[in-house]
């Protein structure tokens, strides 16, 4: 949770604790770590520090308007087909599994070059195809809920498909739902830096960690380290959110009061 708090105030922050800014040119190209430039400067010349800072700002920001638009789609649709069951179940469970049959960087990739590769469309196509994950877990939660008595009871009263849905799958299904939000996020984030190591993803001038690998990778050939800078922020944050996913689970599920 601190790794995840650090992460927030420097994505928050960002303009107020970078030295330079974002896309400045401030130095020579490749500069090594001195005094004046703490981590060198990239490609063009910019201060690799307040490259890092604000990837942080954009890469963290996108993944997780990404991961939100991603739960509020498929987990909607998972608890709905859950709740009404039939041939709307029947043929939405069949189209999400053709989407998930697709490789999704590769279906990233197609998608963004036939839309364009803005951040808003970045965010959408992100989150549309990573929806199709949160409907499968969601529906799967849904209909182990949906077949117990409490719910029956409230379709016997007359509650409507929505009432159920709000009132009786989401708060039994909330805990699991959460915690896939968590490896969610890993996931999209891996895949947006993944995108923009390959060109596809964030455009620059703005800052975005896997294009940063990319820019400065031909550093590696002479021994400096500074290219791996972003590969370790991505990797510390994914370890600290999966981390306090994990500790989620041990506090919702139980089991540390059964130890």
């Amino acid at each position: 949770m601190l790794i995840i708090a650090v992460y927030a105030v420097v994505a928050l922050f960002a303009p107020w604790i970078a030295p330079y800014g974002e896309a400045q040119i401030v130095g020579p190209e490749f500069d090594p770590w001195s005094s004046q430039f703490l981590l060198g400067t990239d490609n063009l010349g910019r201060d690799m520090l307040t490259r890092l800072i604000y990837g942080a700002r954009n890469t963290v920001g996108i993944a997780l308007a990404s991961t939100l638009l991603a739960f509020a789609i498929g987990g909607f649709l998972g608890l709905a087909c859950a709740a009404a069951g039939g041939v709307v179940d029947q043929l939405l469970s069949r189209f999400v599994d053709i989407l998930m049959a697709i490789p999704q960087l590769i279906f990233a990739m197609f998608l963004l070059t036939i839309f364009g590769m803005s951040i808003p469309v970045l965010i959408v196509v992100i989150a549309v195809l990573d929806a199709t994950r949160v409907f499968r877990l969601s529906r799967a939660l849904g209909m182990n809920v949906a077949t117990l008595e409490f719910v029956e009871a409230a379709k016997l009263r007359g509650e409507g498909r929505l009432w159920v849905i709000r009132r009786e799958l989401l708060p039994n299904t909330f805990a699991p739902l959460v915690a896939e939000f968590g490896l969610r996020f890993c996931f999209v984030f891996l895949l947006i830096s993944a995108l923009s190591f390959l060109g596809l993803g964030i455009q620059p001038p703005t800052a975005d960690w896997g294009s940063m690998v990319r820019d400065n990778a031909t550093l590696i050939t002479y021994g400096d380290i500074t290219p791996l800078l972003p590969a370790c922020a991505i990797a510390i944050l994914t370890v600290g959110v999966n981390f306090t996913v994990d500790w989620f689970l041990d506090i919702s599920s139980g089991l540390r009061d059964g130890q």
